[in-house]
């Protein structure tokens, strides 16, 4: 009876023995091998808490809520903005003299911006310190051309803009607000609101308001771009500069701009083609439809629309208010051009005006310029006259 009970007990064990190798051996071989992602060092990382650093590549969304801009934050080329609705950005205070930390949003030759605010709820860039000159505001550079050269380096964010590419895209804006900005880095070197290096026709930039900045509005150094739907209001007691400003051979299309100051700031419009050679090419030759502008009376550059240097312009409907001088002409080559129709404003309504036109020649003698504008005392400039527009109400702040 012994050998059989061994012989069992030998069975039992080799079955044992067999059953958890097998299990040993399953268990091995299921269970995967897994490698954790190297991090990649150059993916943007978003922070609410601080917003800066270089976007280099993909694309990056700001989807709701604050975000604490606190330096310098750059679309490189290849790279893509996105901006939700009612999202603010906004800029925590600055130290003075603290140039390296300036903050300020740029987006490089090739890259994109697209801000998809609404009429109800805009995208918001704006300042912790709520007064004019607080941060740098927006800068975009495009590859369009301009006459400064084939391309150049803009004075705010050392970044290239210019070239050949007439429909370049930067990317599209839509209903936004831009609101205590102007940096100055010295008296020569200071931010806009919206600042348009050779930005191509390609871009959308539509219901956009600058409010409170210390220096222009919005400037277009060169490029193609078209606008509608643009305000400026300059209330605080610091003195801003003009509310539009163009060079270097803008030439875009454009509808309802709506500019007002309250306090004592510059021209309405100041208009350039290329200081250093009137007859540079491209010429500035924009066309500006249903414009409305709105200043005090007072300030040392008291014009509603200066136009010198040679360039050119079409405006259609428009209604200056409370300025010393309307249309104030300078330059032999911007005179050619009230005499040959190519700089001209057809049904314009002057309304506390005290001088509707004034010409100086290069050699600083007068000049009759009264042939660049016809009147029409019904003309409604922006929409509404010198109230505000109907496209403006909603998204806008001091209106």
């Amino acid at each position: 009876m012994k050998k059989p009970i061994v012989k069992l007990f030998s069975i039992a064990f080799l079955t044992l023995t067999l059953a958890a190798t097998t299990i040993s051996c399953s268990n091995d071989d299921s269970t995967p091998i897994t490698e954790e992602p190297t991090p990649d060092p150059t993916e943007f990382k978003v922070d609410r808490n601080a917003l800066t650093g270089e976007i280099t590549k993909g694309h990056v969304v700001l989807t709701d809520g604050t975000y604490k801009l606190t330096g310098k934050l750059i679309v490189g080329a290849g790279a893509k903005l996105t901006i939700k609705a009612g999202v603010t950005i906004e800029a925590t205070q600055l130290t003075a003299g603290q140039f390296d930390a300036v903050r300020y949003i740029a987006v490089a030759q090739g890259g994109q911006i697209f801000v998809e605010g609404t009429a109800t709820n805009p995208v918001i860039m704006t300042a912790e310190n709520k007064k004019p000159g607080s941060w740098g505001g927006l800068v975009i550079c495009g590859k369009a051309p301009i006459n400064k050269g084939t391309t150049a380096t803009a004075e705010v964010s050392e970044l290239t803009y210019g070239g050949t590419e007439t429909n370049d895209n930067s990317g599209s804006i839509n209903f936004l607000r831009v609101e205590y900005s102007g940096y100055a880095y010295n008296a020569d070197k200071e931010f806009n609101g919206l600042s348009l290096f050779g930005v191509g026709k390609g871009t959308t930039i539509e219901n956009v308001q600058v409010h409170d900045g210390s220096d222009d509005g919005f400037e277009f150094f060169g490029g193609t771009v078209n606008t509608k739907n643009l305000i400026v209001t300059n209330f605080a007691n610091e003195v801003g500069d003009d509310l539009f400003d163009w060079t270097e051979g803008w030439s875009g299309t454009n509808e309802n701009w709506y500019g007002k100051r309250t306090n004592g700031g510059n021209r309405g419009i100041e208009a350039d083609n290329n200081s250093n050679n009137h007859m540079a090419t491209p010429i500035a030759n924009p066309s500006i439809k249903n414009l409305t502008l709105i200043g005090n009376n007072g300030g040392g550059e008291n014009q509603a629309i200066k136009l010198r240097v040679g360039t050119k312009a079409i405006f259609e409907n428009v209604v200056i208010s409370n300025f010393g001088t309307g249309f104030d002409v300078e330059h032999d080559e911007s005179i050619s051009y009230v005499l040959n129709g190519t700089l001209k404003a057809t049904n314009v309504k002057f309304d506390n005006v005290t001088t509707k036109s004034k010409g100086k020649k290069t050699d600083a003698t007068a000049a009759d310029v009264s042939a660049i504008f016809t009147e029409d005392t019904s003309a409604k400039g922006a929409g509404n006259g010198t109230a505000t527009p109907t496209w403006a109400m909603g998204w806008t702040t001091g209106l």
